[in-house]
């Protein structure tokens, strides 16, 4: 029997052999191998942990739940823990979003988002079909998900499986003007349905950054054309870039906002699709053709549920803004001393999400630096992953100082390890 593993792992290629650890164990920012090693999950275990790992009272809510309902179709009945989840999202999200759509990653929240607008305009009888998308964006994996999404690697493969967007530029700090010029253009031509936007800070697009001012205007040009907004809140959601949501800066509220990842503090897969009262009325009928047609087996899982009531809770009674802004200053600090030390570019921070750049000739998500450097911070027990030339940091809020002194110390001898600077 071949000791080979038969598992097929995402974003991985396994014709490189490169070593994947076995983890046995997780608790705060530590993740615990089954060799030995304590690692430091400085990336938050792909975005989503917030709290660190294995926090007790989201356990103990797990737990709970487990025992007493553990999975229930959502489509005409219902769970208390989906219903106090839903009522509790409502309390602490801008007020108009009305309504909670339930499904189970950050890529099925969007494709729910773009059906509830194309569903919203297909339901008043006007043929709104377009949706407009900015330039490096990142909104998942599945169909709608990449055709939303930059074109490139990442979806290559599938272009034939994906649907025509308009592309607006990204506001690159002096062309600003461009991007609002543009997306006023897209929306005046009359068929736009939709806006989506990561708000903020572009994830995967290379942690890209703009400011709140022109979220706020790209919301406004949208709003005078009637053009609805969605915000793609699954990885800036949370704490990430310094308040609850990247929205809350800007003072906007979206038409529609997909939330994920921290939902349940990054224990179990759970996402929620927030929607405003008029694109819930819109599908409301005695029309059962006219229903939203949506759903998976695992819609609101209780268990999962429970999991973000826990997460509720917790951003209820505890100073998480307070432990995110320190780690903010935290991160700050570290990464100028790196700055000092090495030829870094482009060195930027959105709350605790904190990145910069390196020349190279190969610059992208598949530039060769890339895989160099993820094995000096395997070597040196840090769970970092840089998207290719782009080194960036988004630990857990619990992660000590001690910590965080051990990822800017890893991050130093990468640099002068594997690039040779220093």
């Amino acid at each position: 029997m071949s000791r080979r593993s038969p598992v097929w792992h995402p974003f991985t290629q396994h014709g490189l052999n490169e070593p994947i650890p076995l983890v046995e164990r997780a608790e705060g920012a530590a993740l615990y191998t089954a060799d030995g090693r304590r690692v430091i999950d400085a990336i938050s275990s792909w975005w989503v942990t917030t709290h660190g790992h294995n926090h007790p009272r989201i356990v103990a809510a797990i737990r709970e739940q487990a025992e007493r309902l553990d999975q229930v179709i959502f489509a005409g009945w219902t769970h208390e823990p989906a219903e106090a989840l839903a009522r509790g999202l409502l309390e602490i999200m801008p007020g108009g979003l009305d309504h909670v759509f339930f499904s189970d990653s950050g890529s099925t929240s969007v494709e729910v988002a773009l059906k509830m607008a194309l569903g919203f305009w297909g339901n008043r009888g006007e043929g709104r079909h377009r949706i407009l998308v900015m330039q490096h964006s990142y909104h998942g994996d599945t169909v709608g998900g990449m055709s939303v999404g930059e074109r490139g690697v990442y979806n290559r493969a599938y272009s034939p499986l994906l649907f025509d967007v308009e592309t607006i530029p990204f506001p690159h700090p002096g062309s600003e003007q461009e991007t609002y010029d543009a997306l006023d253009a897209a929306c005046a031509g009359g068929d736009a349905a939709a806006f989506i936007v990561e708000p903020l800070l572009l994830g995967a697009g290379g942690m890209l950054m703009y400011p709140p001012a022109v979220l706020a205007e790209m919301r406004a040009i949208c709003a005078r054309h009637g053009v609805l907004f969605i915000a793609d809140e699954v990885m800036t959601g949370w704490g990430r870039t310094g308040t609850l949501t990247a929205c809350e800066q800007a003072g906007v509220v979206p038409d529609i906002m997909c939330l994920a990842k921290g939902l349940t503090g990054g224990s179990m897969p759970l996402a929620v699709t927030l929607a405003s009262a008029p694109i819930y009325e819109a599908h409301l009928s005695q029309d059962r053709a006219r229903m939203f047609f949506h759903s998976s087996s695992f819609t609101a899982n209780p268990i999962a549920c429970a999991a973000a009531g826990a997460n509720l809770a917790i951003w209820r009674e505890e100073p998480v803004l307070a432990r995110v802004a320190r780690l903010a200053e935290r991160e700050a600090e570290g990464f100028a001393r790196i700055a000092e030390r090495h030829p870094v570019k482009n060195l930027r921070q959105c709350g605790t999400v904190i990145a910069f750049d390196l020349e190279v000739a190969d610059a992208g998500y598949l530039s060769q630096l890339g895989p160099r450097l993820l094995a000096s911070f395997r070597e040196q027990d840090v769970l970092l992953r840089p998207l290719g030339n782009t080194i960036y940091l988004m630990p857990p809020y619990c992660i000590s100082d001690a910590d965080l002194d051990t990822v800017f110390a890893a991050i130093d001898h990468a640099l002068t390890s594997v690039i040779g600077s220093g």
